[in-house]
């Protein structure tokens, strides 16, 4: 199925889905198959796998797609980053993922490496019509509540984020946030622009204080104070940081759920146990029961 008629399903109350990434390292791969399987059973409407930096796990993105189709029987959003990419390289993929039968694709510009050379993938956008081009492909972007950490104004941000629609962009998924009203206010400014895909909201549970050095310097994420409290309380209590942080992740679930949005994405970091913390805990707001 693809995802675009997933979400537009008016039976459905909320689409939950998650994340996940194929480790780099060949003697960690098999222990993916044992992390998709734990999330199908949360109940996951679909699951998306990454491409990693530079297509360095591109081969293990499609192979972990076609598994979460053919072994649950559910939808796999494969990943697929353009910058560091040549047309034949991507086209290469993309009959790979017709061959595999995945017909969604996150298109992703990627993160450009220190040493860039400039191809024939400067956008997304291009990448976007590249896979139109080549294809009957549901085709998910990325966007940014608080503006992509390139783009100094917010109104050029959503002027580009059109841009990426009308080129055949069908639905849309956030980077991950940690104050709802960034979302709405984000989703204000896009219907205004008259951007009317579906929005899905990207959630990042954080159980590590350490992590968010690394997330906030290569995101340009905020913190209110309230989550800033709870780092700083819990930062040296690992276990305490990991429970407060599913359950913030949570409440921000439950208010975004409250307010209208009909789409969750989960960005697990390929830790299912913090993925069923939420999910376990929300059956009956998301609605799986």
């Amino acid at each position: 199925m693809k995802i675009k008629d997933l979400l537009q399903q008016s039976d459905r109350k909320v689409v939950f889905s998650c994340e996940i990434f194929p480790p780099k390292k060949d003697v960690e791969f098999s222990g993916i198959f044992e992390t998709v399987d734990a999330i199908h059973q949360l109940g996951a409407d679909f699951i998306s796998v990454t491409y990693g930096a530079a297509g360095s796990t591109s081969k293990k993105t499609v192979e972990v797609a076609s598994y979460i189709q053919d072994t649950h029987h559910i939808p796999a959003l494969a990943h697929l980053t353009c910058c560091s990419s040549t047309r034949e390289e991507i086209h290469q993929r993309l009959e790979e993922m017709k061959a595999r039968g995945i017909e969604n694709i996150l298109a992703l510009r990627g993160d450009r490496p220190k040493e860039f050379v400039p191809g024939p993938y400067t956008y997304a956008i291009q990448l976007i019509q590249d896979i139109k081009a080549q294809g009957d492909f549901c085709v998910g972007g990325a966007c940014y509540p608080e503006g992509h950490v390139e783009c100094p104004h917010k109104e050029d941000d959503i002027y580009y984020l059109k841009e990426k629609v009308e080129a055949g962009c069908d639905f849309l998924t956030t980077q991950m946030f940690f104050d709802n009203s960034a979302l709405y206010s984000f989703l204000y400014r896009a219907q205004e622009a008259g951007i009317t895909v579906p929005v899905l909201a990207g959630i990042m549970p954080v159980t590590n204080a350490g992590q968010m050095t690394r997330i906030l310097s290569l995101s340009g994420t905020t913190l209110p104070n309230r989550f800033r409290m709870i780092l700083d309380k819990f930062r040296e209590r690992p276990d305490a940081m990991k429970q407060a942080g599913i359950v913030y992740a949570a409440e921000q679930m439950v208010d975004l759920v409250a307010n209208g949005v009909r789409g969750v994405h989960v960005y697990t970091m390929n830790k299912p146990d913090v993925a069923a913390g939420i999910a376990e805990n929300l059956s009956k707001v998301l609605g799986r029961v």
